[in-house]
């Protein structure tokens, strides 16, 4: 650093304490003055016009008092910076947290929304549901029926479950439920939702081209889970009756408006071909339940009591015969 800083353009001298340093420093390393400004221009820039005197650093007064010299920025008696200004959030983050809050309130909304959502009946908007649990009434699944003519479903399961003890069967087609005209099974989801459990309803359905009806009392989800847990761990086990599934068929009964289950292949030497089952058979009938699904078939085979006797009546080259079937055990 030049002793001669007038002479010297690389040296600055500093206006309050005359200490020389680096030209285009902004504060004085040895008092931490302003450069280029003099006492009154250094009191305004800290905004302490009235400050008392002696307490600021161009007086050469202690650091003492109200306001005091750190070698920085001019701090208060607390340690708190004096003249900064505290820094404002700007108006693109403004609308970052008000976009933040209208997602949060919608996605809130729309949660409530699925909830209690109107549903659509026959075309005409129903109330909000707020039913604590779905009704349930013992079938496997129910499908829109062809023609939209109402919905049909595979079997019914469990044993003993509310459609079983109504008396339904796979293949037949449910119109109206409760009152109300079934079309699709999105329509039958709805009234088993809005249907109180334990309620006693009215089904009207068609079997075979006939239209029946029957009545039926729905069951809670836990009293089904109940019953398929009954019939899964009852100790006689399931019933064996002597064929291959993959070689049953659905098939119309001729001049009628009936299905039947053909068995295309009867396995030698067990219960069905013992009893005198046929390849080719047609299956009506099982133990008094009529057979229209391949599913419905199968869940009473499965269902027979093992060594019980069971009646089967079956359609041979046009003709209805009826067969006791003693039925072995499914290992």
């Amino acid at each position: 650093m030049s002793m001669n800083p007038e002479m010297d353009p690389s040296v600055s001298t500093c206006g309050n304490c005359r200490s020389p340093m680096p030209a285009g420093l902004r504060f004085c390393r040895n008092c931490g003055f302003r450069l280029g400004e003099g006492s009154a221009e250094y009191t305004e820039t800290v905004r302490f016009q009235n400050a008392p005197p002696g307490t600021l650093p161009g007086n050469n007064a202690p650091n003492s008092g109200p306001y005091r010299y750190t070698g920085g920025p001019m701090v208060g008696a607390r340690g708190g910076a004096i003249g900064k200004r505290k820094r404002r959030m700007s108006g693109t983050t403004w609308m970052f947290i008000g976009l933040l809050i209208f997602f949060i309130a919608a996605g809130g909304l729309t949660a409530i929304v699925k909830q209690v959502r109107p549903r659509i009946a026959g075309g005409r908007p129903t109330v909000p549901s707020f039913v604590a649990s779905k009704s349930y009434v013992g079938v496997d699944d129910f499908e829109t029926a062809d023609g939209d003519a109402g919905v049909t479903f595979a079997n019914v399961e469990p044993a003993d479950g509310p459609a079983d003890k109504a008396g339904l069967v796979g293949g037949d087609i449910v119109t109206t439920v409760d009152g109300q005209a079934i079309h699709s099974d999105d329509e039958i989801t709805d009234v088993m939702e809005r249907t109180p459990i334990g309620k006693t309803i009215d089904v009207v359905y068609i079997r075979d081209g006939v239209t029946r009806t029957t009545k039926l009392t729905t069951i809670s989800k836990a009293e089904l889970d109940q019953l398929n847990e009954i019939y899964e761990q009852r100790p006689e086990g399931k019933g064996l009756f002597g064929f291959s599934t993959g070689d049953t068929e659905l098939v119309p009964i001729p001049n009628t408006k009936m299905f039947g289950v053909k068995l295309s292949e009867v396995t030698p030497n067990r219960p069905a071909d013992m009893a005198g089952i046929k390849d080719g058979d047609i299956v009506l009938e099982f133990g008094g339940v009529p057979i229209r699904t391949r599913s419905e078939f199968f869940s009473r085979v499965k269902r027979a009591k093992p060594y019980e006797t069971v009646d089967v009546r079956v359609l041979r080259d046009g003709a209805e015969l009826k067969i006791p079937v003693k039925m072995g055990k499914d290992d």
